[in-house]
């Protein structure tokens, strides 16, 4: 909270005219929450495991950053203890959540904050793992499993972006640091490991500082005003500061020389740290913000360097960093830029840090504390009746590892076992597996690679759903529909809404149809003469095809020696 009020953000909320209403604008009274999205939370809560609540309390969570215009989130927990399986061992869900989702960031440069309200009160799950997972990789293995465990309901948004991972890292002697709103998994190892570098660089650079030391009781810093001494610098940023009337300021860190360029993640140093704190915090966002006296890129000159550290009495052992922006702004900056020298003689500050697109993490607020989350006392609680999880409960969908290991015995193709597994036709393979016989490969080419096809021709291929598909496999079965013409009947289906079984190829039409497309093949000019039977087998079938079975005709070119 005090973090957000040295910002001194002005919010700006782009709202959508056709679906605005009071509750954007922070004046309506408390939603009831929707039964739908509370169904299938009970749902998810349940294939980890947990036990449910029987009574769900809503609360509010404290957001003070403007993403939410009332500033508070209405949350819930509807399961507690739960458990996934990986790797012979059982990582712990600690709590399943029911949210209401906040606005989406557009920009935030100086003191102006813009959001989008397009997603705001949208119903979301919180998951909670326990801190099982042991490395990077791990941890990206074990969201891949939460992220596909959902997507078998059916019942939840998919793509880039529906699913945003907290991940929250620690080493020994560290402290809890949370990775806010990963958006793609495969992101994760690399962010996971660049944090926990960090984490281990500062500890030892808490260790030097000790060695030398400092400690946060002998810790010393002292601001000095500085412009008058840089006014005639060649060094652009702070000449543009100053020619606007900006100030610039000096903060004397004593005991720290060459510390800032202490290595914390890949290719960057204790100084972004500080960096950081200042873009965030004092809101000075166009970078450079600041420069040190440990600073081996461009900087000002050797003798403003002496100049400034003469006038504050820095010393060889002390590090010097200076910051510039309007009086305000630029006198919070000096202040965080002791702060978090300070905080590193303790060690790890406990924060919250967005990803970064090279895979390092940087500041972004100091992480909230449990007192953030109290009881919204506008909503009553709500009973969760056995009757309503019952039923729940008997519409289960198996848990897609046990759909996965089946497949793997029955012989389904390994790159169709993961997609079908979450796939909306679980069901339909299974009826067509074990009711009508349909040999698993098939079926599953057929439910998972035709419509891929057809939905890079046709966009829309919902006609294609469980009804349809049952009638096309109960034809095959029944000898009404070639292997090649499922495909055709398919096309059909999102041409025209429903499928015609074609007529049967009569023994006449197939030899008619041979014998015009042997003198066809005469006409074509072949390189390679082992290919003649293909390319015959190509010209009947284009002509046949899904009322003629592909492997007969095959047979009848090779055996009768047709070409």
């Amino acid at each position: 909270a005090l973090m957000e009020f040295k910002t001194k953000k002005e919010i700006i909320y782009q709202i959508h005219r056709d679906t605005v209403c009071t509750y954007e604008m922070d004046d309506t009274p408390p939603f009831e929450i929707n039964e739908d999205a509370l169904d299938i939370a009970l749902e998810i809560g349940m294939l980890y495991n947990c036990i449910m609540v029987d009574e769900v309390h809503i609360a509010r969570k404290q957001y003070l950053d403007g993403s939410i215009p009332t500033g508070f989130q209405r949350t819930a927990i509807v399961g507690v203890d739960g458990s996934i399986p990986y790797k012979g061992r059982k990582i712990k869900i600690i709590q399943l959540s029911i949210e209401e989702d906040a606005c989406r960031e557009v920009s935030d440069i100086g003191h102006v904050r813009t959001y989008i309200t397009d997603r705001l009160g949208m119903p979301l799950i919180e998951t909670v793992t326990g801190p099982d997972m042991r490395t990077p990789q791990e941890v990206a293995d074990v969201a891949n499993i939460c992220r596909m465990l959902v997507r078998s309901t059916r019942k939840v948004r998919t793509g880039i972006g529906a699913a945003r991972q907290d991940v929250n890292v620690s080493v020994t002697g560290g402290t809890r640091i949370e990775i806010k709103g990963v958006s793609r998994i495969p992101y994760i190892p690399l962010l996971t490991y660049n944090e926990a570098m960090r984490q281990w660089n500062l500890l030892r650079l808490r260790d030097e500082l000790h060695n030398r030391g400092i400690t946060p009781e002998t810790f010393q810093s002292k601001i000095f005003n500085v412009t008058k001494l840089l006014k005639k610098t060649l060094y652009q940023p702070i000449r543009n500061a100053i020619e606007q009337g900006m100030g610039v300021n000096a903060v004397l860190l004593k005991g720290f020389a060459g510390l800032l360029r202490w290595q914390t993640q890949t290719g960057t140093y204790f100084s972004r740290e500080i960096s950081d704190r200042v873009r965030v915090v004092a809101c000075l966002t166009t970078l450079p913000n600041i420069i040190h006296s440990d600073s081996t890129g461009e900087s000002i000159s050797t003798s403003e360097w002496q100049a400034v550290q003469k006038h504050i009495g820095a010393t060889s052992d002390d590090a010097v960093v200076i910051v510039w922006g309007n009086e305000q702004d630029v006198n919070t900056g000096a202040q965080e830029i002791a702060i978090r020298a300070k905080e590193a003689t303790i060690g790890i500050p406990s924060e919250t840090r967005q990803a970064l697109k090279d895979g390092t993490v940087g500041f972004e607020r100091i992480l909230p504390g449990p007192d953030r989350m109290y009881p919204d006392t506008d909503l009553p609680p709500k009973k969760i009746t056995e009757d309503r999880l019952e039923k729940i409960r008997l519409n289960l969908p198996t848990p897609y590892w046990e759909n996965e290991n089946w497949y793997e015995k029955i012989g389904v193709p390994s790159d169709l076992i993961r997609p079908l597994a979450i796939s909306e036709y679980v069901d339909l393979f299974k009826y067509s597996v074990v009711e009508l016989k349909i040999d698993p490969v098939l079926a599953s080419v057929v439910l998972i690679q035709y419509p891929k096809r057809l939905k890079k021709k046709y966009k829309n291929i919902n006609k294609l759903d469980d009804k349809s598909l049952k009638e096309i496999f109960i034809a095959y079965k029944e000898n009404k529909l070639t292997r090649e013409g499922i495909f055709e009947a398919m096309k059909q289906m999102l041409i025209d809404g429903k499928f015609e079984i074609p007529s049967p190829c009569s023994e006449i039409e197939l030899m008619e149809t041979l014998q015009k497309s042997k003198e066809k093949l005469k006409e074509i000019k072949i390189i390679n003469e082992n290919k003649k039977e293909h390319i015959l087998m190509g010209l009947v079938m284009k002509q046949l095809r899904g009322r003629v079975n592909g492997s007969l005709v095959a047979n009848r070119i090779k055996m009768e020696k047709w070409v």
